[in-house]
């Protein structure tokens, strides 16, 4: 009777791959394929530890004609479908796919499936990949490098959209993605991250499944840490064919009907593409060689807008209902539900910021015809008036304080930059409550007033403005917002635009006092103090001049011995005022220079006004300048 044959064991196994020659492992190898399937961790590890990394890695070369070896090049594919298996294999097991020597495989896998192989080695690599990555941050960091990664880019890009090797590649971004923070971004893995990004933006241009809004989430994820090293990288890229990808996808994104969170995502995605691009990217030709339709720039333009348009108007009412509506079904979510669509709304607010800005550079007037202007101009007014509608409810509920209304007031203190008498009821109206709002962590109003500066400066040029900017008082606001700024730039050094603002304000609002009741006021008399010292440090001729303008009206409403009777004001800010007054006037000033010429003699008329009730000022100047 014939003996029964019996099958190989795992003792077998070990002996083959233990043995010298590389027959008898390979031999063993095909067979461990064999006990390194399911969870049996412990056979896997001896498996592994029989063979040895060194005969793993030197399998893989062989497979991917590396070695300079001809002998059993036939055998090629063989070896590379072998090496991959076997790889994956041990990698399911984390004690072995966070070791070193199977960490630094991973750039040979990567060369691999950048020569495209058939989809069984591709989907192993994948696998690899997965595993390598999740079992520790060391595997995690392997695939930011450049070489790693513009290498799995190339792949990715070219998998068929219903394979299995998709789905592993995608869920290894989301783990690469969910994982990178600030800290990582740094010159060593800036290129690899670009790469990332234009896989991705293809990925979300051609795909119409679950996989599309898998990489939306990522782009969005990736872009809106507002990395600069990232942006720079992918504005270098001399092809702008991944900005298109995006572009098509975000359209793809918006004029279907979906989720309203999908499209917010594609909103923020937008928001990003602006940051890096600039405004502009809504308006480039795009030459895209694709069978994908890109829409034309006055649709596109459109579509982006008035979807942030709907987004806004949705969230605001959402946001006052959940605010006050004092049910008790709303109160138990509430906190948490607010703080979810203040986020959205931020997102929406800063899409609505950039395209004021577009509007108001005038870089659309070659690109969009005049009528889509005129609805984008429109689309701003109306929504504008929401926003300035969602403030009025939250004053007529007391509430002047919320990152979210200071978001509204920003918004609006953009547009009202450009466009000063939009609104112009509902503004003048709600002015002194706009002027009255604080940020969630503000201890009083600043903000608020900087971000309606530019308004403000503009409006105060006409009568009307400054009795609107009287009857509310807000001129207290604003000397109080311009001694901040002071304040602020003596530590910081910070651009002086905003405050010029400020000083331009003030001259125009005391310019135009006629008829207006103007109380002197602590802040009023305290930027006598303060902004001399300061304008004299600068170097800049027009801020020597807006501030002596200041000081000069400022000193119109009260007198020298009322300032002295303060305890907080003495005889050295009589000398720090005269010696700008004398800076000033000490001046050749051209007669091409008008601004400036005007300047000097709006400060010249003053001295003449008020030079009797200011004793200590005259002699100074009359000494200074031989008068």
């Amino acid at each position: 009777m014939a003996a029964v044959a019996t099958a190989p064991s795992l003792d077998d196994c070990l002996k083959l791959l233990r043995a010298e020659r590389d027959e008898q492992k390979l031999a063993g190898l095909l067979l461990a394929t064999k006990f390194c399937q399911g969870d049996d961790t412990d056979s896997i590890l001896k498996v592994y530890r029989a063979v040895g990394s060194r005969f793993l890695r030197r399998l893989l070369m062989t497979g991917m004609g590396k070695t300079g070896n001809e002998k059993g090049s036939e055998d090629k594919e063989v070896y590379l479908q072998l090496s991959v298996t076997v790889l994956a294999a041990f990698s399911r097991v984390p004690e072995i796919a966070s070791l070193a020597e199977m960490i630094d495989v991973v750039p040979l896998v990567a060369e691999v499936v950048s020569k495209l192989p058939e989809q069984s080695v591709a989907e192993e690599c994948f696998e690899f990949f997965l595993l390598i990555a999740g079992a520790s941050e060391q595997g995690l960091a392997k695939f930011y490098e450049p070489k790693v990664m513009d290498a799995l880019a190339l792949s990715i890009s070219t998998l068929p959209a219903d394979s299995k090797s998709l789905e592993l590649s995608t869920r290894l971004l989301q783990l690469l993605v969910n994982k990178l923070n600030m800290d990582m971004l740094c010159t060593a893995t800036i290129q690899g991250s670009a790469s990332m990004v234009v896989c991705l933006a293809k990925l979300f241009c051609v795909l119409q499944n679950a996989i599309k809004f898998d990489a939306l989430h990522m782009l969005s994820s990736l872009l809106s840490l507002k990395n600069m090293l990232l942006f720079d990288v992918l504005r270098s890229i001399p092809s702008r064919v991944w900005a298109t990808h995006i572009r098509v996808g975000v359209t793809s994104i918006l004029q279907n009907r979906i989720v309203s969170s999908e499209k917010l995502q594609a909103l923020l995605l937008a928001d990003c593409m602006m940051s890096i691009l600039g405004e502009d990217w809504l308006l480039q030709e795009c030459d895209f060689s694709s069978q994908k339709e890109v829409m034309p720039v006055d649709k596109f333009v459109l579509l982006i807008l008035e979807s942030a348009r709907v987004e806004i108007a949705v969230l605001l009412n959402e946001l006052a209902y959940l605010k006050y509506d004092e049910s008790p079904k709303i109160i138990t979510s509430r906190e948490e539900s607010i703080l979810q669509k203040q986020r959205s709304l931020a997102i929406a607010f800063s899409l609505l910021e950039k395209f004021i800005k577009l509007i108001s550079s005038g870089a659309e007037d070659q690109l969009m015809r005049e009528s889509t202007i005129m609805k984008a101009i429109s689309g701003l007014n109306e929504t504008i008036g929401i926003v300035i509608d969602f403030l009025q409810d939250s004053k007529d509920h007391r509430q002047r304080k919320g990152d979210d209304l200071l978001a509204a007031v920003r918004i609006i203190g953009s547009y009202l930059a450009e466009a000063p008498h939009a609104c112009k009821d509902k503004t003048r109206h709600l002015l002194g409550y706009i002027l009255s709002i604080e940020g969630q962590d503000e201890s009083s109003p600043f903000y608020s007033v900087c971000f309606m500066l530019p308004m403000l400066s503009q409006i105060t040029l006409e009568a009307d403005g400054c009795r609107v900017l009287a009857s509310c008082e807000g001129y207290k606001s604003v000397a109080n917002c311009l001694l901040k700024l002071i304040e602020l730039a003596q530590v910081t050094n910070e651009d002086t635009g905003t405050i010029v603002l400020a000083c331009d304000t003030i001259i125009n609002f005391l310019n135009n006092r006629k008829n207006l009741l103007v109380q002197v006021d602590t802040g009023l008399t305290k930027i006598l103090r303060v902004l001399p010292l300061w304008a004299v440090q600068s170097s800049d001729l027009s801020i020597i001049m807006v501030a002596s303008c200041v000081c000069t009206l400022i000193l119109d409403l009260t007198s020298e011995q009322v300032l002295l009777s303060q305890s907080d004001f003495d005889i050295s800010t009589l000398e720090s005022l005269s010696h700008l007054f004398v800076t000033s006037l000490d001046q050749k000033i051209g007669d091409d220079d008008r601004d400036l010429l005007e300047q000097q003699q709006m400060i010249i008329s003053g001295y003449m006004r008020w030079a009797g009730k200011y004793p200590i000022i005259s002699r100074i100047m009359q000494q200074a300048l031989n008068i």
